[in-house]
């Protein structure tokens, strides 16, 4: 060792004399006390920041999901269980915690100077060890309620520091009881389980008012880990645990040791009474509303779930109450067992979500995959109204123009569409060719028009186009990626609701749990996508659809909808031409709009039935007849053109007459010369 002393010696004797002109050694504590106080102002930022006040607040409430009505709908929560109060607390636990978790407790500030420096000492063996992480050590419990409440669970020396900042500003604002109670009520029992309330009922079907001397120590025992000494899975390592806990007790003498005795020759009897259904009793809904305050809001998952929150949203009630039970009822799509559904409900005039439901399933998981609004579906003739005869009223089409309906070649690729079935008739009207969902008319009119016109619309409609769409097959839905049910609602409101498109939306005002409000109500987004008179006349066409086209027979019994439907091949069959796998049902009137699809998913090489009424007609037929009652049931101030009444078919002509007005006075002259015989005809003349 001496060589070792003569080599640092040479070195600081050259060094020493530059190290004390230049005062490296002042230079050093100036640097460490900067970090030192700039560290320090930043925790103490941090802690004064996190809300603390509100801590109580978040924690004791769960968030609540309220209907259009305002009216309780929900509760939404994960970390979060039944609070109660101190005194709800059996002082059997209190004891059995304070002794295995904090016995100091009630005699430090929010940190214990023993555990820093246990966990000092096992940072330093880390770092020796090449380990990043603080094993363990140091945290009291209202350390471990800030860790819980506002950091993560990585074991980092400056989550560390965070939590010893947070614990301080904690103790500053709440008395130990409340502290101990907040603890106590946010802390993970497994199986599921938050707080000391629902695990009395989960493990002993008792309240936390109730339990034992051993069965506290059992739940205090579970504290440090759950899935290693809870009862249910490991009933040894659980009953090891319960002993030492109670022997923790006898020492800090909150038993006596004949007491201690008694509790570990009991053999505690497991009681399951815990019961937390009926809280997500709307889970479609429950997750577009998660979702829609993630993606629009910018909240988190666990701000959702667990900071308190009031929700308000579009919700009704009974509408989804049907809906669910409405998929849950397999006559409704007529037996059709291996196909999935989808289908949401909004307003026609806000864009407020009534109701979803976005699968067909026989357990629902918890933020899985939704296909009433996040599908990306081919939709099929359910389109054409967006992308081909919008476009064409506003280009100077009547409704009664007469389109060619025979096998015809389009474009330099010579597309060559056929119609359901390969029917073929002469030229038909307009609102013919869109009530029987004919195909040749509506490439050809998209043809004439341009598929560039077409597709403008589409994107003016709302629709997730892709350039890769600029093609006549759009005209029949044939997509690069797809639509989703609720795209298609929403564009379908503008039909409805004069021209106007809303956006479709869940949430309308969302409260923190201290009263302030985060979310102000939102205005639905709206926007003039067509005229009232082109929406008018797109309506007069699609009330044949339910009455005279391909909606026949699925239409609610004393109420006049109008819409569109939609099929598509099978691509994955050895005859798509007479396969089907996806079937549309828009439906709206001037309250509301629906949007249903039904599919086979994945490669499946089968077929739906052909038509509407052979695959979900039933439900939608059922599920409109529920909501109808519901609304507002405002009548459509237009006809269809199909009622044969000498009166209605004066007003057709009228329309006809507004519409060619666009086109030319000589039409409008043409026009006015039919309406005067028409005039003449009701005299007799």
């Amino acid at each position: 060792m001496k060589w070792l002393k003569a080599i640092s010696q040479n070195i600081w004797s050259k060094l020493g004399p530059i190290w004390h002109r230049w005062q490296f050694g002042r230079l050093l504590i100036i640097l460490f006390l900067t970090i030192f106080l700039v560290t320090s102002a930043y925790l103490v930022i941090l802690a004064k920041t996190s809300n603390v006040k509100n801590l109580e607040a978040t924690l004791s409430q769960t968030t609540t999901v309220y209907d259009d009505q305002g009216e309780k709908a929900g509760e939404l929560y994960s970390q979060k269980g039944t609070y109660v109060s101190y005194n709800k607390i059996s002082q059997n636990m209190r004891d059995a915690v304070l002794s295995i978790e904090d016995r100091n407790f009630y005699h430090e500030y929010g940190f214990s100077v023993k555990g820093i420096a246990r966990a000092a000492v096992l940072l330093v063996k880390n770092k020796l060890t090449g380990s990043n992480t603080i094993s363990g050590g140091g945290s009291t419990l209202t350390q471990q309620l800030v860790k819980n409440a506002y950091l993560s669970q990585e074991q980092t020396f400056t989550r560390k520091a965070k939590e010893i900042f947070l614990a301080m500003q904690v103790e500053q604002d709440y008395t130990k009881n409340e502290i101990f109670t907040m603890y106590l009520n946010n802390a993970w029992f497994g199986h599921g389980v938050w707080g000391v309330e629902d695990a009395s009922q989960k493990y002993f079907g008792v309240h936390a008012s109730e339990l034992t001397t051993s069965q506290a120590a059992t739940l205090a025992g579970m504290l440090t880990s759950p899935a290693k000494f809870n009862p249910i899975d490991h009933p040894a390592a659980s009953t090891a645990r319960r002993n030492l806990v109670l022997t923790t007790m006898v020492e800090n003498k909150k038993i006596t040791s004949a007491q201690g005795a008694t509790a570990k020759a009991t053999t505690d009897t497991l009681n399951d009474t815990y019961d937390d259904s009926g809280n997500y009793k709307y889970p479609w809904y429950f997750d577009s509303v998660i979702n829609e305050a993630i993606n629009t809001y910018g909240l988190t998952e666990n701000d959702v779930m667990n900071r308190g929150y009031k929700i308000y949203t579009t919700l009704n009630q009974e509408d989804q109450s049907n809906l669910q039970t409405d998929f849950n009822n397999s006559a409704l799509f007529n037996y059709v067992n291996d196909a999935q559904a989808a289908s949401i409900v909004l307003n026609a005039k806000t864009g407020g979500v009534l109701a979803v439901v976005g699968g067909r399933e026989s357990t629902h998981t918890f933020r899985g995959f939704n296909r009433a609004n996040q599908s990306q579906l081919q939709p099929g003739s359910a389109i054409k109204p967006m992308v081909v005869y919008a476009p064409a009223l506003q280009r100077g089409y009547s409704i009664n123009s007469k389109l060619p309906n025979q096998s015809t070649s389009f474009g330099t690729n010579n597309y060559t569409p056929n119609n359901a079935m390969n029917v073929e008739t002469a030229d038909v009207p307009m609102y013919s060719a869109l009530e029987h969902s004919y195909n040749i008319p509506a490439v050809y009119l998209l043809n004439k028009m341009g598929v560039e016109v077409g597709y403008k619309s589409g994107i003016k409609f709302g629709l997730p186009l892709s350039t890769k769409d600029k093609n006549l097959s759009l005209a029949l839905g044939g997509l690069t990626k797809g639509v989703s049910p609720q795209q298609m609602a929403q564009a379908y409101t503008a039909f409805a609701n004069g021209g106007v498109m809303s956006d479709a939306h869940y949430i309308t005002k969302i409260v923190d749990a201290s009263g302030k409000v985060i979310v102000s109500t939102p205005k639905a987004k709206q926007t003039q996508v067509i005229s009232s008179k082109v929406a008018n006349n797109m309506t007069r066409m699609m009330l044949g659809t339910y009455t005279d086209g391909t909606g026949v027979g699925s239409a609610p019994s004393g109420y006049t909808i109008a819409g569109k439907t939609g099929t598509t091949e099978n691509p994955n069959s050895t005859d798509n031409a007479t396969s089907s796998k996806d079937s549309w049902a828009m439906a709206y009137t001037k309250d509301i709009v629906q949007a249903t699809w039904m599919g086979l998913e994945g490669n499946n090489t089968g077929s739906l039935p052909l038509g509407l009424t052979s695959t979900m007609g039933p439900l939608v037929k059922t599920s409109l007849e529920q909501i109808l009652p519901n609304t507002d049931q405002t009548k459509f101030t237009v006809t269809n053109p199909n009622t044969t009444s000498t009166n209605s078919q004066s007003n057709d002509l009228w329309s006809t007459i507004q519409d060619d007005f666009n086109t030319g006075v000589d039409k409008a002259v043409d026009g006015a010369g039919q309406l005067w015989n028409s005039v003449k005809g009701l005299f007799g003349n």
